[in-house]
């Protein structure tokens, strides 16, 4: 039952309230539409699930800031309102549809340099354009080192909410909540020069969990394959 009755997010608990209002109505105009209302108000609750999860702790790790698949890993110039320079970095884009946890998650521990929001289109977030043509709402983190880390927020075609509770000067934590993106979604990180994914393509990730890159590490780029 611990693994089915998570906690709610708290961005999440209007809409879920919206939903069992609405399914209450729906089933006192019959059972079958009820059912449809409670089956309706289950997955809002579904989708807006905060589980816990287990942060590794050491020094140098970054992790995954969301649930879902990795769709690209490419060079690419960063955002210009994220001040990362204009040289490109590795970007690894983490794909959600609308069956992950949309929490996200700080992917490394420092302070918040640059929380920018910047406006767009709503293309399917899978789209390597979308990166650059979408909505999105991008952290700056300054690592211990001096070392930077871009974290983007990206909606989708469904997505039209991007929630970011980060604020410029704050300090978070490795795994800390720091935001979500409302109905399906994708989240890029920019990794700082020279330092290679450890994750592959299609490779299932784990917000807060999964290490993406280790910046104490000289390891290459890993390859994956489907077995």
């Amino acid at each position: 039952m611990r693994s089915v009755l998570v906690p709610i997010a708290p961005e999440g608990r209007p809409f879920v309230a919206g939903g069992v209002v609405l399914a209450l109505v729906l089933l006192y105009l019959g059972p079958w539409t009820g059912a449809i209302g409670i089956a309706l108000a289950g997955w809002v609750a579904y989708f807006f699930r905060d589980p816990p999860r287990v942060v590794p702790t050491r020094e140098g790790l970054l992790v995954s800031p969301a649930d879902g698949v990795i769709s690209h890993i490419t060079e690419a110039v960063p955002p210009p309102e994220l001040e990362l320079g204009a040289e490109p970095l590795t970007r690894v884009s983490v794909f959600l549809n609308v069956f992950d946890v949309h929490i996200n998650r700080s992917p490394i521990a420092g302070t918040v340099e640059r929380v920018a929001y910047h406006a767009g289109k709503f293309l399917n977030a899978s789209l390597d354009k979308a990166s650059t043509d979408n909505e999105r709402n991008g952290l700056t983190l300054k690592i211990a080192d001096g070392r930077k880390i871009g974290v983007v927020q990206i909606a989708g075609l469904v997505a039209r909410r991007i929630v970011c509770h980060a604020r410029e000067g704050q300090t978070l934590r490795t795994g800390e909540r720091f935001g979500l993106i409302r109905f399906g979604s994708r989240t890029d990180v920019f990794l700082p020069k020279g330092i290679a994914p450890m994750v592959a393509i299609g490779q299932r990730m784990l917000g807060g969990e999964t290490v993406m890159a280790d910046l104490q590490s000289t390891e290459g780029p890993r390859r994956g394959e489907v077995q």
